[in-house]
């Protein structure tokens, strides 16, 4: 079963992770507007994969991608060797769309535990993006975060051999990680909001700069807190969708051997594995 916690206790614990991150990023921006002309564009750099997509990515995080998709390499290749079954939870990280990037690393991490509770721990690994992104990557875009997980994903030979299922987090896995109610749930989720705004000071600056607003938030987390909303979520799908694809076409795979695919908790359909969606961070430099 799940962790038993009220609603109040786990968004509390988000903040508290998340707190002091927030608050030296929201420093530093300030400090930097209001003492330093902006600065010059970051040199870019188109890199394609060997599935062939293609992002367009700050080329001073070239040597730190590469050093963290080694990492993370060696992690996969430490539970394969333990006979674990290998996972990779698809989830929104950034706050785009109304949420609170805290709020949702808690999250993943709450998700990708009950996902290794439902199938065992002792039997399944689940890679979780929020915990294995590196530190030295801060400061990085979507596109260098999804150049260096789609490389991580499609392993070396481009067949997603170093996974076993892909797990895309939906509004379900939002709603047991909060422990919102099955009913009044966007009611609970503005009174937490007035709450938090008065007990917690890095949540209170979210808000006043306009990060954060009490109706995104409330709809966010009510209602659209799951992959499809995410940027990054969908180029994930498409990565699963052309894995499959490859698999179906060599004898090796085939049909019976392809990834498996959930969805907020449930597999996908025979038709899922071969549907594509809008593209996210996907695209080429433009010069």
């Amino acid at each position: 079963m799940p962790r038993q916690r009220s609603v109040a206790a786990c968004l509390t614990a988000a903040l508290a992770m998340g707190a002091l991150a927030w608050a030296s990023q929201a420093s530093a921006q300030s400090s930097a507007q209001g003492s330093a002309p902006a600065a010059a564009a970051p040199a870019t750099v188109t890199l394609c994969t060997a599935i062939d997509l293609c992002y367009c990515v700050n080329a001073a995080y070239r040597d730190r991608i590469d050093a963290n998709i080694a990492r993370v390499r060696r992690l996969i290749a430490e539970n394969r060797q333990q006979g674990k079954a290998v996972g990779y939870l698809s989830i929104p990280i950034s706050p785009a769309g109304g949420g609170y990037a805290p709020f949702n690393i808690m999250a993943a991490g709450d998700i990708a535990g009950d996902v290794e509770i439902r199938f065992g721990k002792r039997a399944v690994f689940v890679l979780n993006p929020a915990a294995e992104g590196s530190k030295e990557m801060e400061g990085a875009g979507g596109a260098d975060y999804m150049y260096m997980w789609t490389t991580i994903l499609e392993g070396p030979k481009g067949q997603g051999e170093d996974f076993d299922f892909f797990y895309f987090a939906g509004p379900s896995d939002f709603a047991n990680a909060f422990r919102l109610p099955g009913t009044g749930a966007l009611e609970v989720l503005d009174d937490y909001f007035d709450a938090r705004l008065q007990d917690d000071p890095a949540f209170k600056a979210a808000v006043d700069s306009g990060a954060v607003t009490k109706r995104g938030f409330r709809n966010y987390y009510g209602l659209r807190a799951a992959v499809s909303f995410s940027l990054g979520s969908h180029d994930e799908w498409n990565i699963a969708r052309i894995l499959n694809d490859r698999r179906r076409g060599v004898a090796e795979y085939g049909i019976p051997n392809q990834i498996a695919v959930f969805f907020d908790g449930r597999p996908v359909t025979p038709g899922g594995y071969e549907s594509p969606t809008a593209s996210g961070d996907v695209g080429r430099c433009i010069r």
